[in-house]
């Protein structure tokens, strides 16, 4: 091939990204990297993560609290939409509603982050948004731990031959309520997020 100067062409897996553009003005990078957080419900983080198995694709989107890292709410689908996000959020803010947290919701500069059914939730709820800068995925880099996390641990060890998407659905599911319920973390004191707000006198 060399010598008859043949270049091979691969087809190169392409990673889901969900940015369209500046489509609305992008709020500023108030995290900027700084991941800690004092109290709960102070720092919220949220991404889309794409999981791809013979039954098809399937979509998840979470938010995790910088406090201790739980997953305060998620949905789980078959389509990357605007419903998908919107769901999350709702169920994120009948946490708070209660009590007189405002977290900040830190994202990429993704289109479900920009679009109508999102900003009217955040400013109802009187949320703070935050957005990393444009590719720069260390600017989530808690987040994107929590998807590296879920996949080395449930996703890539499996052979998902012969599963449907509800019953993968389901294993995602368990699973981040195994992560937030049972498995421990060194830095909470070999607790689980769970069991480390109890420990604090906090509601879960």
């Amino acid at each position: 091939m060399k010598q008859e100067s043949l270049t091979a062409t691969v087809n190169k897996k392409r990673r889901y990204g969900s940015y369209l553009g500046e489509i609305s003005p992008a709020p500023e990078n108030i995290i900027n990297r700084d991941f800690q957080a004092a109290i709960q419900n102070e720092k919220w983080l949220t991404d889309i993560t794409e999981f791809q198995i013979p039954a098809g694709k399937v979509y998840l989107s979470p938010i995790v609290d910088c406090f201790d890292g739980l997953v305060v709410s998620w949905t789980l689908g078959t389509r990357p939409d605007a419903e998908l996000v919107n769901t999350m959020l709702d169920t994120a803010i009948d946490t708070v509603t209660v009590s007189e947290s405002r977290p900040i919701v830190h994202s990429d500069r993704g289109a479900h982050y920009r679009w109508p059914g999102w900003l009217s939730r955040m400013s109802n709820a009187k949320l703070v948004r935050s957005m990393s800068r444009k590719g720069c995925s260390p600017d989530n880099a808690a987040c994107e731990g929590f998807f590296g996390r879920l996949k080395t641990e449930l996703f890539y060890p499996r052979d998902w031959q012969g599963i449907t998407l509800e019953q993968f659905i389901q294993s995602v599911d368990v699973y981040i309520r195994w992560y937030n319920e049972k498995r421990i973390k060194v830095s909470l004191g070999s607790l689980s997020p769970i069991q480390y707000r109890k420990s604090l006198g906090f509601t879960a």
